[in-house]
Order: C-alpha cells, then sequence, then structure tokens
C-alpha cells in the first residue's frame, strides 16, 4: 500500500497533464485576497499578474472613494496578510484599469501612473526603499513583464501632443528610448488609418510588450483634444499592430482590438472570442478553440505553461444565472472547460468606467486573481486549485 500510496501523485500528475482542466473542476478554494472590509480592492487588468514573480506579495489597488478612483497602492504578503503602502492619494483615470500598477525587474520595483492637476506622469517604486522615480511626465503606462526592466510609455490618449510614439523606459540604464513611431505606422497601414480615423492626427496608445520581451502590441488612438480624459469620447480608439524590437519594424496588423493577449511563446494573440493569431502570418487569419462556449465580454489570458485560459464575462451560456458574469477555465486544446465562479457584477465602484473581473493566473499557475462586484466594493478575489 505504501508503494501506491507514494504513486498517487505521479498519477495525479499525469491526469492534470493530460487534462489540464482537470485541477479546477475540484476542491477550489476562492476567497478574497484581503480580509479588511469597507474599501475597494482592485488588481489593474487582465494582463497583468498582480502577484509578484517569486509568489510572496500581491499588488493591488485600494479605496474608500465611491468611484474607486482615488486611493493607494499596496501590497499584501500572502504568508502573513501583512500590508505595506507603496503609495498614496493616487488620482486615476478610472476604475476600469486604476493605476495600471504592475511589478517590474522580478519584484524589486513597482510602476504606475498618476494624474495631479490633470498633469499626467509615469512613477516607479523600490519596494525596498519605498524611493519614488518620475519616468515620464505627459505619459500613461502600457503594460510591460513583472521579470523585465522595461516600462513601455505613450502621450496622453485623448490629447498626446508632441508624445505620439511608443517610449520605453530601461529600469536597469534609466534610460527611455522611441520605438515604433507613429510615422512608421502611418507609412504601413496609410489606407486603414485613412479609413478608420478619418485623416485625424494619430498617436500610439497601450502598449504590452511580450512574454520575451521582444515584440509589442498596441492599439492606435487619435485623440479629441481638451483635458477631459473621464469620456468614452476623449478618444476614438481601435485596430491592434504588433511591432517587433529586433527587426526595428511593425511586423503584423488587425483593423480590429478586441481584448488581446500574448501566449507564452511571444509567436500569438489570444483574443476575445477564443481565437488565436499567429502574429508571424500576416494575413491575421486565426484558428479558434473548439467546443469551448464563448462569453460575453470575454478578457481572456493563457496561463503561463501555455496549457490553459481563463476569462470572464457572462455567464448564463455555461451555467450561471442570467445576470451573473462568470470566471471560465477551459484548454487551450479545446473540448474541456469548467465554469470556476459566477456572481453578480452589479454593484462594487461607481466609476464612470466600471472595473470588469479581468482574471489572470499566478505565475506558477495555481492561482487566478480577479476583481467581483457583486456588493458594495469591489474586492479582489484568488481561486487556488488544490
Amino acid at each position: 500500500m505504501k508503494y501506491l500510496a507514494a504513486f498517487l501523485p505521479l498519477l495525479a500528475l499525469h491526469a492534470f497533464a493530460d487534462d489540464p482542466v482537470a485541477a479546477w473542476s475540484k476542491d477550489v478554494t476562492i476567497k478574497a485576497v484581503s480580509p479588511i472590509e469597507g474599501r475597494h480592492t482592485t488588481h489593474s487588468y487582465y494582463l497583468n499578474n498582480p502577484e509578484s514573480p517569486d509568489g510572496t506579495r500581491v499588488l493591488f489597488f485600494t479605496s474608500t472613494d465611491p468611484q474607486g478612483q482615488l486611493g493607494e497602492i499596496r501590497m499584501i504578503e500572502r504568508a502573513t496578510g501583512k500590508e505595506t503602502v507603496l503609495a498614496d492619494n493616487i488620482h486615476t483615470e478610472d476604475a476600469h484599469r486604476v493605476a495600471c500598477q504592475q511589478w517590474i525587474s522580478g519584484g524589486k520595483r513597482v510602476a504606475y501612473h498618476e494624474v495631479i492637476d490633470k498633469k499626467w506622469r509615469v512613477v516607479v517604486i523600490d519596494v525596498a526603499t519605498l524611493a519614488k522615480t518620475v519616468i515620464a511626465e505627459n505619459h500613461q503606462v502600457g503594460f510591460g513583464q513583472p521579470e523585465g526592466d522595461l516600462v513601455p510609455m505613450y502621450g496622453c490618449h485623448w490629447n498626446p501632443g508632441p508624445y505620439r510614439d511608443l517610449e520605453v523606459w530601461d529600469a536597469s540604464t534609466g534610460k527611455t528610448t522611441t520605438y515604433a513611431k507613429i510615422s512608421e505606422v502611418e507609412s504601413k497601414y496609410g489606407d486603414w488609418l485613412k479609413q478608420e480615423f478619418a485623416g485625424k492626427p494619430c498617436s500610439v496608445f497601450f502598449p504590452v510588450l511580450s512574454p520575451d520581451l521582444k515584440r509589442v502590441f498596441f492599439k492606435v488612438a487619435a485623440g479629441n483634444g481638451g483635458d477631459n480624459y473621464m469620456s468614452s469620447g476623449a478618444s476614438h480608439r481601435q485596430g491592434t499592430v504588433v511591432y517587433d524590437f529586433e527587426k526595428a519594424a511593425c511586423v503584423w496588423q488587425r483593423n480590429k482590438w478586441g481584448h488581446p493577449a500574448w501566449t507564452p511563446d511571444s509567436k500569438h494573440i489570444f483574443e476575445a472570442g477564443n481565437i488565436i493569431f499567429n502574429v508571424d502570418d500576416i494575413s491575421a487569419r486565426y484558428d479558434r478553440l473548439k467546443d469551448v462556449p464563448v462569453l460575453s465580454g470575454t478578457h481572456p489570458s493563457v496561463s503561463p505553461d501555455g496549457t490553459l485560459m481563463v476569462t470572464d464575462g457572462m455567464s448564463k451560456n455555461v451555467g450561471g444565472k442570467g445576470d451573473e458574469w462568470g470566471i471560465q477555465v477551459a484548454d487551450m486544446k479545446g473540448g474541456k472547460w469548467v465554469l470556476l465562479h459566477s456572481f453578480a457584477q452589479n454593484g462594487g465602484a461607481r466609476s464612470w468606467r466600471r472595473n470588469h473581473p479581468h482574471p489572470i493566473f499566478s505565475a506558477d499557475g495555481k492561482r487566478i486573481y480577479y476583481n467581483v462586484s457583486d456588493g458594495p466594493f469591489t474586492r479582489l478575489m484568488v481561486a487556488e486549485r488544490p
């Protein structure tokens, strides 16, 4: 019997490798990341893992403001529950992505953006000393990779002024480099830009670095000027462009932006609708996961080992109630899926642009973080498989 007992974990590992959804189908624990009540706790986006690369801490935004747009950036130790305020009195654009707070440099630093007297800036915090460095003004921050030193930035989408290109700050050197220029985008995709933006001046918007830091995808924006950034009409934003740093060129483009995410190999983009694009195929043809229900309003991302996807969306067609949102995990080979959690999403922060669950895997793939707004406060939740 003792030999069988020793062999059972190996059998379980083999079963999980055969069916990665199985690990998420039974005995999953779901709880709030922080037990403190009476405040909003929000992680920034489905493209950004709030757990530190070493798995010991979780980064999130807290707010007692009803709209959830003014608050603090905190980290919590997973083992002890101890919270540390990294930055306070943070004014943001909305509760949808809050301060875009994110780990960089292997967890040694945190990058975010904020607005002070209608002037935007990108800031980096040294976690050990809490020293702050303003790395850019009149800019907002995109998303880098937590193990890397690179911070992608762009001009304010509603009124970028002279800052219309992709700029990347390197924590290892302290230098900022301009890469994808909007003039290059216009030169290569001018016909599409004329059709989509009717000749209005455009800028790079919302860059997201690939896991290997060799590529970046971004939207294109045409701002409407002024300083009113709290409006869905502040700019017109559309399309997906991929820029390759080694080739120093735009290499792929799609006319639409759904909710794209990089796959771990940095060669594919996984999109809303369970579709997969090969970035090396300039035709923008795609494959679709077979026999996996498509949720409405999805923000999909892929597990670090590439075997699973997680997404949010209206859960009715996967067993939830008609007005509930849910968290769905599915096999990237198709066919197998599970509804992890279904919940109301009509409460929480009352921002003009509401937040969504935005689920994302931890670096080891054992936990999924997401926001739930089923009561007066938005809460950052974590689901952990056995």
